[in-house]
């Protein structure tokens, strides 16, 4: 959406994380995969990931991770308009999870649906939710970031596998006065990309058979080396144009939660926009990617380690690059 604000403003009054209690290290993968400790620390900045149990499914995840952001924001299931829920992996092709977690809240009074925008679908949602409370069509929404990567991962795959983790993040909105929380957003893509990190197999121009199967087509694939150039740029430029929106530069940013990716990527976004360590915000070492997951959980394990960190007033920057392309940012003061 443009810089100009409506008249009434959109706030995160709610924060709430899950992940799953099994954890795979890096040691587990020297035992599964040609690979090292070493290499995999210097070239993702990983160490450990959580992994969803068999009988677990997204709607599991979000679920624990919904309930404690209701709990934060001190709002009622019953009392949310809507539902938004960013994936890549779904409980099922249909009926959307957020119709699964809407039932599992018993939020009955809500419009419940999904979005797939990648490692950047937690930045849309939020952006859709500040666009719906600003124009006055709706006063309580519940965004929700969630995924279970491990089920579309090729643990024959080096160069993958050792990437991506399993979890949930969520955020209740809510409408206030103007000029308060969400300060400006901005969300692109760029389909010509889409290459470039794909999941080929399940949809209708490949459906899985026996036949896709055995080609691997279940599994997600992923130029990493070309998607490196990509992702740096745009994560910049999203920074810089919500900076922009809201008349403030990086150096106002009190926090910056990127997307957890790589901590090359988030290293070279950082020094781009000339910004102190202290500033950021990463966890990527003790969960991987997690995808739409990756920046509430981020920001969720940074209000929970200590109430005073982030500070009322404080300026928070959100921003995301993933497949599609997509990317985005989100600015707000707590």
């Amino acid at each position: 959406m443009s810089g100009e604000r409506f008249l009434k403003g959109a706030k995160i009054t709610g924060v709430g994380y899950y992940v799953p209690e099994k954890i795979l290290t890096n040691a587990d993968f020297e035992k599964m995969v040609d690979t090292s400790d070493e290499w995999i620390v210097e070239r993702s900045g990983i160490r450990e990931r959580h992994i969803a149990r068999d009988d677990q499914a997204a709607s599991d995840l979000s679920y624990e991770a919904s309930i404690k952001a209701l709990e934060d924001a001190g709002v009622k299931a019953e009392e949310l308009d809507q539902i938004i829920l960013g994936t890549a992996t779904s409980d099922m092709i249909f009926p959307s999870t957020a119709c699964l977690l809407q039932e599992m809240l018993g939020a009955k009074n809500a419009a419940a649906y999904d979005l797939t925008a990648a490692c950047s679908g937690f930045i849309f949602g939020l952006s859709i939710a500040d666009s719906m409370i600003s124009s006055g069509k709706a006063k309580k929404i519940l965004v929700v970031g969630v995924e279970i990567l491990s089920r579309i991962t090729d643990y024959t795959d080096r160069a993958t596998c050792v990437l991506f983790g399993d979890g949930a993040g969520a955020m209740v909105v809510e409408e206030c006065p103007p000029g308060e929380g969400i300060l400006s957003t901005f969300i692109k893509t760029d389909g010509k990309y889409s290459d470039l990190l794909y999941l080929p197999g399940g949809g209708s121009r490949s459906p899985l058979t026996e036949e896709t199967l055995k080609k691997g087509e279940q599994y997600l694939h992923m130029r990493g080396s070309e998607l490196f150039k990509y992702a740096v740029k745009a994560m910049v430029q999203a920074a810089k144009e919500t900076l922009d929106k809201a008349g403030l530069g990086p150096e106002d940013v009190d926090f910056l939660v990127p997307h957890q990716a790589n901590i090359r990527i988030i290293e070279g976004v950082r020094k781009r926009l000339k910004l102190k360590k202290e500033q950021l915000v990463i966890n990527i070492d003790r969960v991987g990617n997690t995808s739409t997951a990756s920046i509430p959980i981020a920001f969720g394990e940074l209000v929970e380690s200590d109430k005073k960190i982030v500070k009322k007033g404080d300026l928070v920057l959100f921003v995301a690059f993933g497949g599609g392309l997509t990317w985005g940012a989100i600015l707000f003061r707590r």
